[in-house]
């Protein structure tokens, strides 16, 4: 199968790393201009050199901006008014004891997981309708189906992006433009290594380490091992693209089998 995303415009939000860099490594390799995300501009501008150089001739557009904040998701509209493949990416996850949640941890989960997704929905879902053509990605998780007793903050925000994503499918309806969550597995980000690492101890390497997580904290998983972002990646290209034309409104798992379903 062959992806061409030639002329096409795809936002990545949070892609200074992990997944999200991936994802917008493989939409540049499919002929995609690339907008890169991010708080801190150094660390952003470090990626998109990155992509570049693994990506020969790629257009990279980089944007420092906090997406958690409606000024940083208007900075990012002033930057790139239109934009054909939306991926809402940006996130954050933390164990934490399940009564010891404060109210503003709850909120930030909120705002940082599902409220920046829905702000950048709004904004250039009306522009995708308007033209017959667009792509809106939500990377949800496992964790919004099999909510982690050690964070549930992190589980009901990814639930709420299902939600999300199913909506405004709906909202789209006969315009040609989809709009799908993935539901990403337990997946090998640095954010992950150290949340293994809290998890299981610094005593082991690695390779032992992430095996003694996936025993005692993912048994159900049918890999039997973290999931890479190039995985999930390869994924949220395809259903970027016009070969996914008629899956919209969907969950679409790339969890390792982790989720004991066989409902997608």
């Amino acid at each position: 199968m062959r992806i061409d995303l030639a002329g096409r415009t795809a936002v990545v939000t949070g892609s200074s790393q992990g997944i999200g860099l991936a994802v917008a490594t493989g939409l540049a390799e499919a002929g995609a201009r690339v907008v890169l995300t991010g708080r801190g501009r150094k660390r952003l501008d470090a990626a998109a050199d990155g992509l570049r150089g693994s990506v020969p001739g790629a257009d990279v557009l980089a944007v420092a901006c906090d997406l958690t904040t409606e000024r940083g998701e208007e900075q990012l509209y002033e930057a790139v008014p239109a934009v054909d493949v939306l991926v809402n990416n940006l996130g954050v996850f933390a164990s934490r004891p399940p009564l010891e949640i404060t109210d503003e941890e709850w909120r930030t989960y909120f705002e940082t997981n599902v409220l920046s997704a829905v702000r950048l929905i709004r904004r250039y879902l009306p522009g995708m309708t308007d033209r017959g053509w667009g792509r809106v990605l939500n990377v949800a998780s496992d964790s919004a189906i099999v909510i982690p007793a050690e964070m549930i903050h992190y589980g009901m925000s990814k639930t709420a992006l299902l939600a999300v994503s199913r909506g405004f499918a709906k909202e789209a309806a006969g315009t040609g433009v989809t709009v799908n969550s993935v539901i990403a597995g337990p997946t090998h980000t640095g954010g992950v290594e150290d949340f293994v690492r809290e998890l299981v101890g610094d005593d082991l390497p690695w390779d032992e380490a992430q095996r003694e997580f996936m025993r005692r904290h993912r048994p159900q998983s049918l890999v039997q091992r973290l999931i890479e972002p190039e995985e999930i990646a390869h994924m949220i290209v395809y259903l970027s693209s016009p070969q996914a034309s008629a899956t919209t409104g969907a969950a679409v798992r790339v969890d390792g089998g982790y989720i004991d379903s066989i409902v997608p």
